[in-house]
């Protein structure tokens, strides 16, 4: 197998995605940097990714779209490195799996999170990922998420490869996964405990560690 890459939240972060009061706060912090008052509605939408309200409310207050948009991920990406290292947010226990596996492998990070906050987890947890690849802070790096390939498909550029195993905790990583041409793996957690295995997974796992022994099949 030429390299596993491996989904963000859900499988190293605890939780399915980042909090929403997290974006909530960062749209605040970023309208309040540009010195935008909008109205209680106004900053409702602000706080969602409604990228149509969005680049219209900004209209309406004479602020940049793609700079509040930037900011907002920024802010967005600094809150969240703070939960971590406060313990509000934990990884899950198997995830030493991973250290395990590059030593077999190459290996890689690729998220629909932030690409600021897929380089800062890759760091703080110590992993030696061949490649990190996370959603650029602008509006159409939003759109070129999953299950879109787009970003799998960029990490497999960046490694010169073309083929793998995908590792996600959705069917939208399934889907992704698939779409670039890679294996799949299903991995199960407390989240998604009673969903269906997505019926274009090649793999369902219980834990990461499960990966090392695919890894060496493969390989036979």
């Amino acid at each position: 197998m030429t390299v596993v890459l491996f989904d963000m939240d859900g499988v190293i972060l605890e939780g399915p995605r980042t909090d929403p009061q997290v974006y909530a706060d960062a749209a605040d912090a970023a309208l309040a940097e540009l010195d935008a008052d909008p109205t209680p509605p106004q900053r409702r939408d602000f706080r969602t990714h409604d990228e149509d309200r969005i680049r219209t409310h900004c209209t309406e207050l004479g602020i940049d779209p793609a700079q509040f948009w930037e900011r907002k991920e920024a802010y967005a990406s600094s809150s969240t490195h703070d939960r971590l290292r406060s313990g509000e947010r934990d990884s899950y226990d198997d995830i030493d799996a991973i250290h395990d596996l590059g030593e077999q492998t190459a290996i890689g990070l690729v998220t629909n999170n932030r690409h600021e906050t897929a380089e800062f987890v890759a760091d703080y947890f110590g992993f030696d990922f061949d490649v990190v690849r996370g959603r650029d802070p602008t509006f159409d790096g939003y759109d070129r998420r999953k299950p879109a390939p787009y970003y799998i498909e960029d990490a497999l550029a960046e490694l010169g490869v073309t083929d793998g195993l995908y590792v996600g905790d959705s069917a939208t990583d399934v889907t992704a996964g698939a779409a670039a041409g890679l294996e799949t793996a299903f991995l199960r957690r407390p989240h998604n405990r009673d969903q269906e295995r997505p019926p274009n997974a090649t793999h369902e796992l219980e834990s990461l560690t499960e990966l090392l022994s695919i890894v060496d099949s493969a390989e036979k």
